[in-house]
């Protein structure tokens, strides 16, 4: 990875979109760094030490420690992120947005894009009056009054929009991929101060040293385990029909079908986190139970380290995986595709029985791929459970997202270096 970015470096035009995307990301720390007014954030702080294996501190997560500080940037990407999936199953439920997808053209796209822009405006908007209710509910807020409420919202609704802008000028301007990016730069920006954390305990006693092997060893071995699934992918060979135009034959070529084992990515991990953790998070907008009653019970039940919750995080993991690859995946399409080129699976005729193997095949890898993502996002909380630490049991999802987005960034720049033709990079 560093040999890449070291011969990117080489190159002037990649050069200065490298230092763009940095100045970028310097703004979006900034931005991180300015709090919004008429919010106690000292008291905000110690309200959300609780909240940290809840929905709300997924989001926190996400936005580095942004939402907890309520800054300016507090709501980060997760705006556009939700906007993007709800645009992206409406082109399914709608025919005019799926014609407008598939028959639109550039046009088509820009208009699709636009009303993704718009809805993230609305959602910010929405996020950030839900976020207003929950400080001012908890007495967090300074000055309560409507025009603080009106300040408040349409700063975090500003702060979204404002966002999604600098992702999309990485996008243009820079290396590419920006939501991406800021979501991986809020992710590591939460590293320092968890490793200094770490080590903390370690010197306190607080966290044995055998434990601190566990997590180094651990963590090391899920990068090694993502990076390597995120290149797996099973591959369907293909092959051509010979056919004669005018003089000239053409066809007759080998290919293949690859469909990647982990086809969903990160996605069916964030839908069942925030649903799983959903009941514990309305569970602190009411009054604690006394202990031994009976909704003591089942607020320990729906505890993130318990085993109803583990159990059930597991298997809508598994769930939302067959569900997103679904959506990305339609079988039928591909087997249409294949039969309109002249492509055929070898020992499976064109249309219907192609169909039927390759959604046979698709539900084998999503299987295999869904458990891997289950896995990848329990052994965490079994640790965080068996260990009594908190505040690492979101770390599955954290460094599958900051090892996704980094190989992204890495396959953008080889792919810009190849068009280029960088002599240094075929060698």
């Amino acid at each position: 990875m560093f040999q890449v970015f070291r011969n990117a470096w080489k190159l002037e035009d990649l050069r200065k979109k490298i230092l763009f995307t940095l100045f970028i990301i310097l703004l979006y720390r900034i931005g991180n760094a300015v709090p919004v007014p008429y919010i106690d954030t000292a008291q905000l702080q110690s309200y959300f030490s609780t909240l940290q294996n809840t929905v709300l501190g997924l989001y926190n997560v996400m936005s580095g420690n942004a939402f907890s500080t309520a800054t300016i940037f507090a709501l980060s990407i997760q705006p556009y992120i939700n906007s993007s999936i709800i645009i992206q199953l409406l082109t399914i439920a709608i025919p005019a947005l799926e014609r407008l997808q598939k028959e639109g053209g550039e046009e088509g796209r820009k208009k699709i894009v636009s009303i993704t822009r718009y809805t993230t405006v609305g959602i910010g908007l929405l996020q950030g009056f839900a976020y207003y209710l929950l400080i001012s509910n908890n007495g967090l807020v300074t000055q309560p009054g409507i025009w603080t409420a009106i300040v408040i919202i349409l700063t975090f609704g500003a702060g979204s929009a404002l966002l999604m802008w600098l992702g999309e000028q990485i996008t243009e301007f820079g290396i590419g991929n920006g939501i991406s990016i800021i979501l991986f730069t809020s992710i590591i920006s939460r590293l320092p101060s968890g490793t200094f954390a770490m080590f903390t305990n370690l010197s306190t006693g607080a966290l044995a040293w055998y434990q601190f092997a566990l997590i180094i060893i651990g963590a090391l071995a899920i990068v090694v385990l993502i990076v390597f699934m995120s290149k797996a992918e099973r591959r369907i060979p293909v092959q051509y029909a010979k056919r004669v135009v005018g003089r000239k034959m053409y066809g007759g070529q080998s290919s293949h079908l690859p469909m990647k084992v982990n086809m969903s990515g990160v996605m069916p991990i964030i839908f069942a986190q925030s649903i799983a953790s959903l009941p514990a998070t309305m569970a602190m907008f009411f009054p604690k139970p006394e202990t031994g009653s009976f909704w003591a019970g089942v607020l320990k039940a729906i505890d993130s380290t318990s085993v109803v919750y583990i159990v059930a995080y597991f298997l809508l993991i598994i769930a939302f995986s067959f569900f997103y690859s679904t959506v990305q995946f339609n079988p039928v399409e591909i087997a249409n595709n294949l039969k309109r080129n002249g492509g055929f699976i070898p020992g499976f005729r064109p249309g219907k029985p192609t169909s039927e193997f390759i959604r046979k095949v698709l539900n084998k890898i999503t299987l295999f791929g869904a458990v891997y993502l289950g896995v990848l996002a329990v052994l965490p909380l079994i640790f965080s459970s068996v260990s009594n630490m908190t505040g690492i049991s979101l770390g599955g999802t954290s460094i599958l997202i900051a090892v996704g987005v980094a190989l992204e960034i890495v396959q953008s720049l080889e792919t810009q270096m190849m068009m280029r033709h960088y002599k240094g990079f075929l060698e």
